[in-house]
């Protein structure tokens, strides 16, 4: 999985992405995974990710694939991805306490059991797709609260060609909805600013200090 580096707890966001080339063998699920995702999985693998597929258009969330769209998206389409978390900043979970070591963040502990469970969801929250300004209809609602971040993943057989698709943030879009239905209009995900983390390192580091930074989430 690729996953953007700004994300969004709440209010209604949107982007684009446009598929560029699968051939032959190739398959893409593109939707929304929060920093809990596991990035060495396809989107919608786990409970922190929302995904829609190409083959059949169906959505998938915990591994399970689900009827969604009428039919599948292919080379050329312009794919439109909305969420809505209505006043999801107060559902977001709390994030965790990291640590600065060679350059990179870690975890300082492993996360305790209740943190580990599914955040409570988002009331009234949604997410829906579009397929060339057309809604395919409500996906998901009252989703768990996070900072949900625009994710891809991509698969194609060896020795073929990569997949290729291309995300666009805003806030020029080609295929902006006309109509949302009832939903509140949404704002381009290129709004989003960067979300700093605390880091902050106890005791001596590699090189004897202690120290605390921030880091530009990703």
């Amino acid at each position: 999985m690729v996953r953007a580096t700004r994300g969004v707890a709440a209010g209604a966001w949107y982007f684009e992405l446009k598929v560029l080339h699968l051939g032959s063998t190739g398959h893409t699920r593109i939707g929304w995974a929060t920093n809990n995702a596991d990035l060495h999985a396809p989107v919608g693998f786990d409970v922190f990710g929302f995904g829609y597929r190409d083959i059949d258009g169906s959505k998938v969330h915990k591994s399970w694939r689900s009827k969604y769209a009428d039919q599948g998206y292919g080379e050329g389409d312009v794919l439109g991805f909305y969420i809505h978390l209505p006043d999801g900043e107060l559902y977001e979970p709390k994030q965790p306490f990291l640590v600065h070591y060679k350059g990179l963040p870690f975890r300082a502990e492993t996360p305790k059991v209740a943190e580990q469970k599914t955040p409570d969801p988002v009331p009234g929250s949604e997410i829906c797709y579009f397929k060339n300004g057309v809604c395919q209809g409500t996906a998901f609602v009252d989703i768990p609260g996070g900072r949900y971040y625009p994710a891809a993943s991509m698969y194609t057989m060896p020795d073929e060609p990569n997949c290729e698709v291309r995300f666009n943030f805003g806030p020029n879009f080609e295929f902006f909805p006309e109509d949302f239905g009832g939903r509140s209009v949404p704002q381009p995900m290129s709004d989003v600013p960067y979300r700093p983390y605390e880091l902050a390192n106890e005791g001596p580091t590699e090189n004897g200090t202690a120290e605390k930074k921030h880091l530009t989430a990703v």
